[in-house]
């Protein structure tokens, strides 16, 4: 059976990254380096009566790194509360958007080779006047957030196009593609 047999600390701040002492069913040890974070959350809200939705794109150092200078996201956020109150909370930090109902899509571990976080996934109604305020993150966390709102079939033909690069937005799109699909026009290829 295979066990962990120790985990020392190589780096502690906002996340932390482990070193962990394992040993294989065969009796074999091995080392592997684990980032440690906390849960997280991530929504889609959605606008049934304009088929539009809320995205958000920042720039992320990852993403600079790579050539980009950002991509669109969902909504999300580390848990500090309850994962519901916890997507309302970004929703309205993040695009200015008071939600209603969400729909609980399921927790995903978001790279399990290598990280402890794990994101729930919501669909969340909203109108034109629950946008009550600007949104763009807060100044004390300098997210400089950019918030979309964008027509559904406008998302499926970047998906279609492979143009959605956030794993947390491809997600809850094809989510609310299965759920919805008489919100969208575009056939699916």
């Amino acid at each position: 059976m295979t066990a962990i047999l120790s985990i020392n600390p190589l780096y502690q701040d906002w996340l932390n990254l482990l070193m962990v002492r394992m040993r294989a069913p065969d009796g074999q040890e091995c080392d592997r380096h684990v980032v440690e974070m906390r849960r997280a959350v991530a929504l889609l809200p959605f606008d049934p009566v304009r088929r539009v939705a809320l995205t958000v794109s920042m720039p992320r150092a990852p993403v600079m790194m790579a050539g980009l200078p950002d991509m669109l996201e969902a909504i999300a956020g580390l848990l500090e509360d309850e994962p519901e109150e916890c997507a309302r909370r970004e929703a309205m930090e993040e695009a200015g958007v008071e939600l209603g109902t969400l729909v609980h899509l399921g927790q995903i571990w978001s790279i399990p080779s290598v990280v402890t976080e794990k994101i729930d996934y919501y669909l969340a109604e909203y109108r034109a006047p629950d946008r009550i305020a600007a949104g763009g993150g807060l100044d004390e966390e300098q997210e400089n957030i950019t918030v979309h709102e964008l027509p559904l079939d406008t998302l499926w033909t970047m998906m279609a196009n492979k143009q959605i690069n956030d794993g947390k937005l491809a997600i809850t799109l094809m989510a609310l593609r299965l759920r919805r699909p008489d919100l969208f026009s575009v056939p699916v290829e």
